[in-house]
């Protein structure tokens, strides 16, 4: 069995590209799970009902998010609704939506799982203790447990990475918007990937215009960020597969669409 996911899918060009090639990496690589990250899709911050369902509608089983996920006020009104939205699990007691997913495929679930990192970020729960409080809850039901780990620090996601190994079938972060090469499969059976990279922009810096980003490092003065209107585009994710049985990861690879790496069906 296979799990597809997408990485940060910045504002509107993040959105068009899911929308015209989610469809053809489905179509392409059968994946049985398919998961986007749409912590930025609202302009590049938070996420809206209609671009929620937007991803539903193109062939998402499910959407996680990440530190950016109270920034737009509309999440509110219906997190709690959203059945296939999964907000960072460490989060404060109380927080709407909920930190673990399970969607079940040819019989079999998949629990989903999303953490957020405190290594310069925002102080929250341990997102070690969370995983495995959650991994255990989830290993009563399913041997397929999928972790996206929203985190800024390499080595913290390396840390969840061997914490988890041969408890999860994988770990994948998020947030830097910046694809790595490390793709492997951990001595346990767990596959690691540091960060899937960024669905949006590709002229850009981690999806914001680059002259704005210049000018706040040149001047130190403060500047609002946007995503670009217009421009090149590009798509990141990744392709795990599983052993069923043991839900294990047998391979994973990286996938990279833009005007240097174009999309090729076969």
């Amino acid at each position: 069995m296979k799990i597809l996911f997408t990485g940060d899918v910045v504002g509107a060009p993040g959105r068009d590209m899911i929308s015209q090639y989610l469809p053809m990496l489905k179509n392409k690589y059968r994946p049985d799970w398919t998961i986007v990250n749409g912590e930025n899709a609202a302009s590049g911050r938070g996420i809206t009902a209609k671009i929620y369902r937007q991803f539903l509608a193109d062939g998402a089983d499910a959407v996680t998010l990440g530190n950016h996920a109270w920034d737009n006020k509309d999440i509110f009104d219906f997190i709690d609704e959203a059945k296939a939205l999964v907000r960072p699990a460490n989060f404060p007691e109380g927080t709407p939506g909920s930190g673990l997913l399970f969607v079940k495929r040819a019989g079999i679930e998949a629990a989903i799982i999303n953490l957020q990192g405190r290594t310069f970020m925002p102080a929250l729960d341990c997102p070690f203790k969370k995983a495995e409080s959650l991994v255990a809850k989830a290993r009563e039901r399913t041997p397929v447990i999928f972790v996206d780990f929203h985190a800024e620090a390499t080595s913290e996601k390396q840390a969840l990475g061997w914490f988890l190994d041969g408890k999860v079938t994988a770990v994948i972060g998020t947030h830097t918007h910046v694809q790595t090469a490390d793709n492997r499969i951990l001595p346990k059976g767990t596959a690691y990937l540091s960060d899937v990279g960024m669905t949006g922009p590709y002229d850009s810096i981690l999806g914001m215009e680059k002259e704005a980003v210049l000018k706040k490092f040149i001047t130190g003065l403060p500047v609002r960020f946007e995503v670009p209107k217009s421009g090149r585009t590009q798509l990141s994710a990744c392709l795990i597969e599983i052993d069923k049985k043991t839900g294990t990861a047998k391979k994973i690879e990286r996938i990279l669409i833009n005007d240097d790496f174009p999309f090729i069906a076969e």
